[in-house]
């Protein structure tokens, strides 16, 4: 079942149970899918846009937290936290450290990239190898690290020189 249907049948199954903070999630999440839809007059959506939709709602719900949690509103910090945890039931888990790494030091491999000067190039190469299966946060943390160390000769059997 596409995520747009899977999503409406889920809001529609929180109404009857009378689940009021799920429900407003929901709602939040297919107002954000019908609003991509009108944009082009599509009849539904790909999994792909959904997630990408996805992925900038738990962004926006991650940055809300955080500031009302700054400005001591700790009710509404976990209002947005409740949404949050609604909005990644959808989402599909990304790569963690160690394989992020490792396509970091591919991507680096790849690109020819030699320096913090070539961040672009090696964030490229990576994002367009596993853009919905990486963190770009953690990516541009890695690759920032490794480039910067001089570290720029990565193998391919996973055995890296020090």
């Amino acid at each position: 079942m596409p995520l747009v249907d899977e999503v409406s049948a889920l809001m529609k199954q929180a109404m009857k149970a009378k689940d009021a903070p799920r429900t407003g999630a929901l709602r939040m999440i297919r107002a954000a899918f019908l609003n991509e839809m009108k944009k082009d007059g599509a009849e539904t959506l790909e999994d792909e846009v959904c997630i990408s939709l996805l992925r900038k709602l738990a962004k926006q719900r991650k940055e809300s937290v955080e500031a009302f949690a700054a400005a001591g509103r700790e009710e509404s910090a976990e209002a947005e936290r409740a949404e949050l945890a609604v909005v990644e039931e959808f989402l599909p888990s990304l790569a963690d450290e160690a394989t992020t790494r490792s396509w970091v030091e591919a991507a680096i491999s790849e690109s020819g990239a030699t320096g913090t000067n070539d961040m672009g190039k090696a964030m490229g190469a990576l994002m367009k190898a596993h853009k919905g299966d990486v963190d770009g946060g953690l990516a541009q943390k890695i690759v920032r690290e490794l480039l910067s160390s001089g570290r720029t000769s990565f193998r391919s059997d996973g055995e890296n020189p020090q």
